[in-house]
Parts: structure tokens; C-alpha cells; sequence
């Protein structure tokens, strides 16, 4: 345990104007979220194409195969990278995951057959889970406090920029009267990574979180490194306003906590946050994956719409989802946290329950149903989006990598439910009533959860970090739900 710090890195940080560093900032890390829209997208798309003889052959059983262990390398990834991101820092591993899904990603693209591919989808996916944990823990503490929330929920939102550009790839890679089947499909898989290797460049330039170094013991390297983003600001001509004084903190460097220590801080001190973050997170995963990984089911069986034109319904359904986070993110930072989570999640399940009844009645067609999805999805990306806020800055620095590794892993255990549920709900055959059942338990889990938000959301718009979740640095006494605790 190290001397009593005072510190004013926080609110040094924190007071900052929007600057050229931020925008680099965000495009270096926030590409996680356009790479793993990308790969969930193309997997999609060349599932079919791997069946063939002249690819690799495949079962539909060893397609699934693919992507279930993309899933749970992303899982993986998660827990053990955001536990290191906690105890090394977040510069090291978003450098290492990002590295590991390029080259990871890169060999699949040469796969000879299915125990190669397996083995390096793992992988990759274990690199893009791993970069959840450690982008939104360094986008949070690197972000002045004014711009967290439309910063954060930008962010998540390019997860359909990068589902776009996957669709677009794949239209053209994948056509046989363009390229060959065997080589569409390794091209399209070498898409993510240059992009990633492009932004790759960008990282190497990005500072360590001065906020990790403050609460690890490197108080002269956090000193610098906040100096480091200071002068960036200024020579993109932005004038720095005065410090704060009276915000400076006292703390005493505690390092890594233990698994013990997390429990009992997450579930102890914090079990309203913990109620909120499981509950958000799990709602928008499991409506996420009913969807997502079955609209080519839906637009084929009730609507007769083919695989290969079902891509373009996509990019309408991807633009919604886009925009939503886009558009509404500076709400959540202006109206607040509290009433925009609720809000979203609660628009989300009442447009869904219409849709589900209109649908049923046999309303719809396959353009209005994808129209009432993008107005849906509209608002769900924005409180799906909402979700990964929530679990990021609710809980102490020192934890705060992995707690976002545990609920984005919870969440998928729970979203992996989705589509084998409505893939049995859709059936061989037209059957909307069974589908509408579905539909409608999705609207409810998003309706519950817009309730839970409103009585356990914490008003986290504009404040510091160590407000919002005091460091454990810092702490002398028991935790508050909703407030600071005093420095000691």
C-alpha cells in the first residue's frame, strides 16, 4: 500500500474542450465496435459459401461451430484481458487484443479446412473481446466527464457501421459471377483486419489512462502523461480553462484488488448497480440476438425474401440502429442518464409490442417490417449502447475493466438464448402466432428493464468519475449508491 497522494489529474482531465486528441482518440479505439459489427456480419454472410465443395465443405452443423466459438473466444477474451487491462493498464492491452485479432483473423483467412479455422476464430474473437474490456474503460477515463455519455454511446453505435460495411463487402466479395467462391470468402474475412491494421498505427500514439496510473502508483507518470494530453489540446488551438483546486482528490494506491475484494464491492456495495447493469445488459442482448440472427429467417419464411436480398434489407435495419446512438447520445449527457435509459429502453419494448401485434394480424410486409425494426432499433441501439455506459462507469477504477468483462460476458450467456429460441418460434413453417409470442417476451424484458432503470438509475451526466464511483483508493468508509464517498 503506497503514501497518501493528492492529485489533481481528474479534474485536469475532466475540464477539458473538445480537441483533435479526442477525436483521434475515439477513432483509434472505437474501431473495436466497427470490427466485431464487421465479423459478426461477414460470418453471417459466408456461412452458406462455406458449405459448398469448392470451399471448405462444411456441415451446417460445423458453420453453427464457427460461430459459437467466435462467441465464446469473445467471452474469454473478455474476462482474462479485462482483468489484465485492471493490473497492467489499459494502453498495453488495447495494443495487444487489437494486435491479436489482426493476426489471429488474418491466418483464418488461409484456413485448409474446419480445426484450423475453429482454432483461429477463437482467437480472434478472444482479441475482440478483450478490446470491449479495455477501449471502454480508457475511452471513460480519458473522455472529459461533459462528453462521456454521447462519446460512449457513439462509440458502441459503430458496431452497425462496421454490420454495414461488412454487408457491402460481402455483396460484392461473395458473388460468383465476380470472384471465385474459395477466394470471396478468405477476402472478406481479411477486410477487419486492414481496417485494424490502419488504426493499429493510431494506437501506438495514445497515451496510458492517467487516471489507472494515479490509482496504481505512478503518480509522476500520470502527472505526465496529463501534461502529454494538455499540450495536445493546445496545439489544436483550444485554450485550456483554470483547475479546479477544490476538485483534487487524496488517495492511497491499493493496485489490483482481489477476486474477493471485486464480489464484494460489486455486490455489497454496489447491489442496486449491479441490479441495474445485469438487467440492462441482459434485455438488449437477448432482443439483439432474436433479431439480428434471424431477420434472413423471417424475411425468407413469412415474406419469401431470398438470402442474397435480405443483405439490402440489412443496411436499412443497420442504419437505424446507427443513427439512434448517434443523434440521441448528447441527451444522455444534457436531459441525463436516468430519464434517456429509461426512456429508451422503455420506447424500445412499446414499438417492439406494435410491431409484434401488427405482425400477427398479418399488417406487414417485408419493407414494413423492416421499417418498424429500423424505428425500433432506432431507440434500442441507444439503450443497448446505454447498457455498456451504465456497467463502465458505475463501479470503481480498479475494477472497472473487468466489470465490464463480466457483464458483457453475462449478457452474451443470455443473448446466446435468443436465437436458438426464436429460431425453434419460426419454424419450417409460417406460423406468426408462435413468433409473436417471442416478439412480445422481448418487448416485456425491455419494458422491465426501462423500469429497473428508473429505480435504480444514477445521475451520472457530467460528473467526475471518482463521483459517480469513488476509486478504491480513495474510499474510508462504506459505499454510496448515489453519491461520493470522501477522500481520506
Amino acid at each position: 500500500m503506497g503514501d497518501v497522494v493528492r492529485s489533481l489529474v481528474p479534474a485536469r482531465l475532466d475540464r477539458l474542450p473538445w480537441s483533435g486528441f479526442h477525436t483521434r482518440l475515439v477513432v483509434a479505439l472505437g474501431v473495436a465496435w466497427v470490427l466485431d459489427g464487421m465479423e459478426i456480419t461477414i460470418a453471417s454472410a459466408i456461412g452458406s459459401v462455406l458449405r459448398q465443395r469448392a470451399t471448405l465443405g462444411l456441415t451446417s452443423v460445423e458453420v453453427g461451430l464457427t460461430a459459437t466459438v467466435y462467441l465464446v473466444g469473445e467471452v474469454a477474451g473478455a474476462l482474462v484481458f479485462g482483468r489484465l487491462a485492471d493490473r497492467f493498464g489499459r494502453r498495453k492491452l488495447f495494443l495487444f487484443t487489437l494486435s491479436l485479432y489482426l493476426v489471429a483473423n488474418g491466418i483464418t483467412a488461409f484456413s485448409p479446412g474446419l480445426a484450423f479455422l475453429l482454432v483461429f476464430r477463437f482467437f480472434a474473437g478472444a482479441g475482440i473481446g478483450g478490446e470491449y474490456a479495455a477501449v471502454h474503460s480508457a475511452v471513460d477515463e480519458l473522455i472529459p466527464s461533459h462528453y462521456r455519455g454521447r462519446v460512449d454511446l457513439t462509440v458502441s453505435g459503430t458496431y452497425w457501421l462496421g454490420a454495414m460495411i461488412g454487408t457491402a463487402g460481402t455483396y460484392f466479395l461473395l458473388n460468383p459471377d465476380l470472384l471465385p467462391a474459395d477466394l470471396g470468402w478468405r477476402l472478406a474475412l481479411l477486410i477487419g483486419p486492414g481496417l485494424g491494421l490502419l488504426i493499429w498505427g493510431l494506437r501506438r500514439h495514445l497515451p496510458e489512462s492517467p487516471r489507472w496510473l494515479m490509482t496504481h502508483g505512478h503518480a509522476a507518470e500520470a502527472e505526465r502523461e496529463t501534461a502529454r494530453v494538455e499540450a495536445a489540446v493546445r496545439e489544436g488551438g483550444r485554450e485550456l480553462p483554470p483547475v479546479d483546486q477544490s476538485r483534487a482528490v487524496e488517495l492511497r494506491p491499493h493496485g489490483t484488488p482481489s477476486y474477493r475484494r471485486i464480489a464484494r464491492v460489486v455486490l455489497r456495495d454496489y447491489p442496486r448497480r449491479a441490479v441495474l447493469g445485469a438487467t440492462l445488459m441482459i434485455s438488449q442482448s437477448f432482443l439483439y440476438n432474436s433479431i439480428f440472427f434471424t431477420y434472413v429467417l423471417v424475411l425468407g419464411t413469412f415474406y419469401g425474401v431470398s438470402p442474397h436480398d435480405a443483405s439490402l434489407y440489412l443496411l436499412l435495419f443497420a442504419a437505424g440502429n446507427l443513427a439512434g446512438p448517434v443523434l440521441l447520445g448528447p441527451l444522455f449527457d444534457i436531459v441525463g442518464r436516468r430519464p434517456m435509459i429509461a426512456g429508451t429502453y422503455l420506447a424500445a419494448g412499446a414499438v417492439l409490442a406494435v410491431t409484434s401485434v401488427l405482425f400477427r394480424q398479418g399488417l406487414l410486409t417485408a419493407t414494413t417490417q423492416t421499417l418498424l425494426w429500423s424505428v425500433m432499433f432506432f431507440v434500442a441501439s441507444a439503450a443497448a449502447s446505454s447498457g455498456y455506459l451504465t456497467v463502465s462507469e458505475l463501479f470503481p477504477l480498479e475494477l472497472r475493466a473487468l466489470v465490464i468483462a463480466m457483464f458483457f460476458s453475462l449478457a452474451q450467456l443470455f443473448g446466446a438464448l435468443g436465437p436458438v429460441v426464436f429460431g425453434a418460434l419460426i419454424g419450417d413453417r409460417p406460423e406468426p402466432e408462435r413468433l409473436f409470442l417471442g416478439y412480445l417476451g422481448a418487448a416485456v424484458l425491455m419494458l422491465v428493464a426501462g423500469l429497473v432503470a428508473l429505480l435504480f438509475g444514477v445521475s451520472a451526466e457530467r460528473r467526475p468519475l471518482e463521483d459517480v464511483a469513488p476509486s478504491l483508493s480513495m474510499r474510508t468508509g462504506g459505499a454510496e449508491e448515489d453519491g461520493p464517498v470522501a477522500a481520506g
